[in-house]
């Protein structure tokens, strides 16, 4: 494929088809993006939406974001797009296996945003055409596509879900079945190196914690020992007064403002939005209070944002085998990823063990939606809800925690009692007015309401289709009978979950 080619002001080459605005493109060359489009005017928008066949409701950009300038969408119209010269020779251009040209560049944009670490932004008016195209995908492009892409499985559950007595279809599935295999793996973009960090910005760091206090202080030891210093730690403590200890906070022990609060709300999502209130830093960090950080934990995060002229960022979350676990034993696992360590790109997931994001945009949002405490979940819709507002949300492998995990204690304490059924079990907060009695909605009304908040009804449909499919048919075999005669009690499950997530959608989202 030709492209013309277009060198910006500091040197870098980008390639374009089309006619973008270059004044626009300069602008961005020297931003978050990788390759960018303006496809929404031009018919794209939500395009291709049988993606919900294999990722149901779990890709943060399933749909394209409503009412913004500027967001992350892999949505490509290939006849009008820009991309970094090292980014299009790395991700060794379109695939021209497939015939489409339309097909070409959404497997390209997916598969960069996906798995490959880019950055793939609309960004309205860099083309200003608004010839609104045809978009033509037909049955076998589709099969081609998840084919190429996916397990087999997932093709089957399209061909299930779009008509399996359609010989259409049929012809379509054997069709890719024959003529394609899976790609074994896809090429990374590698992270921008680190620059140094600019100006003396302020950080505040965030730890909900509960029954952890001795895991807290660890964590506050880790801090002060960080090349860039926070400039203040807000602890929110909701362990019960008979059994705290106030005086193992000793602020004077530590190089940065130290403020403990003692919670008297419930829920980590209430705890972290009381911290919110009490921050005046430029950046806000999260954390968990049972990990561990390296000296360079929060420097890395900042130089990460600042490179990358980014909002947000999810650091690399590493699980410890046990709970007396160390930094050495974090340096043993990182030498163990090798390589797969180093993807940045656009996250497709939000943990508050490990986040950082300006202030200026947590505040936007009102801090966490408290709909989710007794719950899960809480993690990515704050995430999710950052891209919705237009804030490329990238994953930073510079930043890494080492998360202990430890088997007792935290706020999960409150959430133990959604598997209590009966007398002895005590309301969740998502119960509201309604509480559970004998039988338990599953999934986790919480998972629920987040699935309702951001996705369509249909897509809600699917996301139940492709829980039941998975339940049924990949479990053991000598248990699929059993399983088989419980889908009516597991329906009931289900639609209890719903029943609770749409009461609290008609609450809206609460901060307090």
């Amino acid at each position: 494929m030709k492209l013309d080619e277009y060198k910006t002001n500091s040197g870098e080459v980008i390639l374009y088809q089309g006619k973008p605005d270059f004044e626009i493109l300069e602008e961005l060359a020297l931003g978050t993006g990788d390759i960018w489009h303006s496809s929404f005017e031009q018919g794209f928008k939500n395009i291709f939406p049988e993606l919900v066949y294999q990722t149901a409701t779990f890709f943060w950009y399933l749909n394209d974001f409503e009412n913004l300038e500027q967001c992350v969408s892999w949505r490509v119209n290939p006849y009008a797009f820009a991309v970094r010269k090292s980014t299009w020779d790395r991700l060794n251009g379109f695939d021209m296996e497939y015939k489409n040209p339309q097909l070409q560049a959404f497997d390209f944009g997916y598969n960069a945003v996906r798995n490959s670490g880019a950055v793939v932004l609309y960004v309205k008016d860099l083309f200003t055409t608004t010839d609104v195209q045809k978009i033509n995908i037909s049955a076998r492009d589709r099969y081609t596509f998840f084919l190429k892409n996916f397990k087999l499985d997932h093709a089957i559950f399209m061909l299930y879900r779009q008509g399996f007595w359609k010989w259409k279809e049929w012809d379509a599935f054997f069709y890719a079945k024959r003529n394609f295999k899976k790609s074994k793996s896809k090429p990374i973009v590698k992270p921008k190196v680190l620059k140094p960090i600019e100006g003396n910005p302020k950080v505040s760091y965030i730890i909900p914690t509960m029954f952890r206090q001795e895991y807290t202080l660890q964590l506050l030891k880790d801090l002060n020992q960080q090349s860039y210093l926070p400039t203040q730690v807000v602890v929110v403590d909701a362990t019960p007064i008979s059994l705290r200890d106030e005086n193992l906070y000793n602020q004077k022990a530590y190089s940065f403002e130290l403020i403990v609060k003692w919670q008297e709300s419930k829920g980590s999502c209430r705890a972290r939005n009381e911290a919110i209130d009490l921050c005046t830093g430029d950046y806000i960090v999260f954390g968990d209070d049972d990990i561990r950080i390296p000296p360079n934990f929060i420097e890395n995060h900042i130089r990460f944002l600042q490179t990358n002229k980014a909002g947000a960022c999810n650091g690399l979350d590493i699980r410890a085998d046990h709970q007396k676990q160390n930094l050495k034993d974090l340096d043993d696992k990182l030498q163990q990823l090798g390589d797969k360590r180093w993807i940045a790109g656009c996250s497709q997931m939000f943990s508050n063990a490990n986040s950082c994001v300006k202030s200026d945009y947590v505040k936007q949002l009102v801090g966490n939606d408290v709909n989710f405490d007794g719950g899960y979940g809480e993690d990515s819709d704050f995430g999710m809800s950052l891209s919705k507002i237009g804030v490329a949300v990238l994953h930073n492998p510079f930043s890494v925690n080492l998360h202990l995990k430890p088997p007792t204690g935290g706020y999960r304490f409150w959430g133990t009692q959604a598997k209590i059924i009966g007398k002895k079990r005590k309301t969740q907060p998502w119960e509201l007015d309604t509480p559970v009695k004998w039988i338990t909605p599953v999934p986790s009304p919480t998972v629920m309401y987040g699935t309702v908040k951001h996705f369509t009804p249909q897509q809600v449909v699917e996301y139940k289709q492709k829980h039941f499919f998975l339940y049924l048919f990949k479990g053991p075999k000598v248990t699929f009978l059993y399983r088989l005669l419980r889908i009516p009690y597991k329906n009931i499950q289900f639609k209890k979950s719903l029943f609770y997530a749409k009461k609290l959608l008609a609450l809206g989202k609460r901060t307090q």
